[in-house]
């Protein structure tokens, strides 16, 4: 007789695959080269000192003075080193930890900056603060972009938000000689603007991405036709808003460091705070965030448990396109006391970076907002104190960080799975 063979099944278990991406290393790897490069070809001698304190602060902080070329050619080798570490994590299949590109950024920055200021002083606390100040209109683009988007409508009309959001402040701030007001003209201004696109986007389902890109020019064009048409024969009544000045809060604003950076700016950055907050807790601690992102993950489940779809996205629209007008308002009313053509540059397609640089999560975007902010006031700063980086380079600065983050530190990001997608009921 033949031996009888097991029919038990044999429980086989399944194959785990870890994917590593190699774009990090890679990244890493050309930063650490091209500063390399950069401290070879221009040698720098003396002394850099960073400046930590300013003169109004109650406690200051000492001076920090450090050789020049040496630090460079230290963060180099630190730099390389860690570039190694994440190739070593390739090679072996393992996840690059999340602190090694932060560390490596850290180290980086130093080590540029003690290059580039090489014999003369670098302002931190200026540094800083004024790249807070800039990414005010990023930060408040980049909160609408991820409503938006975690609605399920691609927002590529922020800046067209933020334009007409800068028109409207200078004017009804001009008119009724209120900043506050002007504030509220340009939420309504964003908010019209966003009615535009979800009319388009949502009912009519028009695609959502060449609906932005339309109405950023067609912002473009009209308010530049106003400007004029309108505001440079009346300058006087109609583009000669007030300003927000600075506000000092009592015992924070005098921290070290952190108190002259954060606490003694305009109203408009403590708004910025308490959005940033609001937008975090309500979509993701309320019911109508729950809504919000089950329409932008799956729209038809949502339509099923009763959750109007159209009418939250919506919503949803109008607030983003509110939320980006109040940064236009930045430009007009705290930046420039008047409005200029064109004068956002393509800020709105840096929120957008941001949006997706920090992953449709509110916070994250604004960290890569300030990311950016802190760029595009670094070559402000270099070109002041006469660094010898070319100022062509310089001005490019803000948008080559913004294609290093979003191409290469990015890493896998998901977005919503029914953004750019229309919903037709039934």
């Amino acid at each position: 007789m033949e031996p009888e063979i097991p029919t038990t099944p044999v429980a086989l278990e399944p194959a785990v695959v870890t994917v590593v991406s190699r774009k990090t290393p890679i990244l890493l790897t050309l930063l650490t080269l091209g500063l390399g490069a950069a401290v070879a070809a221009g040698s720098q001698s003396g002394d850099t000192t960073f400046v930590l304190a300013s003169r109004s602060d109650l406690v200051e902080l000492p001076d920090i003075t450090v050789p020049a070329e040496g630090t460079a050619l230290v963060a180099v080798v630190v730099m390389g080193l860690l570039s190694a570490l994440a190739w070593s994590d390739v090679m072996r299949r393992r996840r690059t930890s999340r602190m090694l590109p932060s560390v490596f950024a850290i180290i980086a920055l130093v080590g540029f900056l003690s290059w580039a200021a090489a014999g003369g002083s670098l302002p931190v606390v200026g540094l800083l603060a004024g790249s807070l100040a800039l990414a005010v209109p990023l930060v408040f683009g980049a909160l609408g972009g991820v409503l938006g988007e975690r609605a399920g409508v691609v927002n590529i009309a922020i800046d067209g938000q933020l334009l007409a959001g800068a028109f409207a402040a200078a004017v009804v701030g001009s008119v009724t000689g209120s900043a506050w007001a002007g504030v509220l003209g340009a939420m309504m201004a964003g908010t019209l603007v966003a009615l535009v696109l979800g009319v388009l986007a949502i009912t009519y389902f028009v695609d959502q991405v060449i609906v932005g890109v339309v109405l950023n020019v067609l912002i473009i064009g009209v308010t530049s036709f106003l400007f004029g048409q309108l505001l440079v024969p009346n300058t006087a009544d109609l583009n000669t808003p007030p300003r927000f000045s600075q506000w000092d809060i009592p015992l924070l604003g005098d921290i070290p460091l952190l108190g002259p950076i954060l606490f003694r700016q305009t109203p408009l950055v403590y708004v910025l705070y308490i959005a940033v907050a609001l937008v975090t807790w309500a979509l993701y601690r309320t019911r109508w965030g729950l809504r919000v992102r089950a329409v932008g993950e799956h729209p038809k489940a949502a339509d099923t448990v009763g959750i109007d779809v159209l009418r939250t996205r919506y919503r949803t629209v109008l607030l983003a396109g509110a939320i980006a007008g109040m940064g236009g308002a930045f430009y007009t009313l705290v930046s420039v006391s008047q409005f200029n053509r064109e004068m956002t540059g393509g800020a709105g397609y840096i929120a957008l970076a941001a949006v997706i640089f920090g992953k449709w999560d509110p916070v994250r975007a604004t960290l890569a907002a300030l990311l950016f902010g802190f760029a595009s006031n670094l070559q402000g700063v270099l070109s002041v104190i006469g660094s010898p980086v070319p100022s062509q380079f310089m001005l490019m600065l803000p948008y080559v960080v913004t294609v290093f983050a979003v191409a290469g530190l990015v890493g896998r990001s998901r977005a919503p799975a029914a953004v750019g997608l229309p919903y037709r009921k039934g």
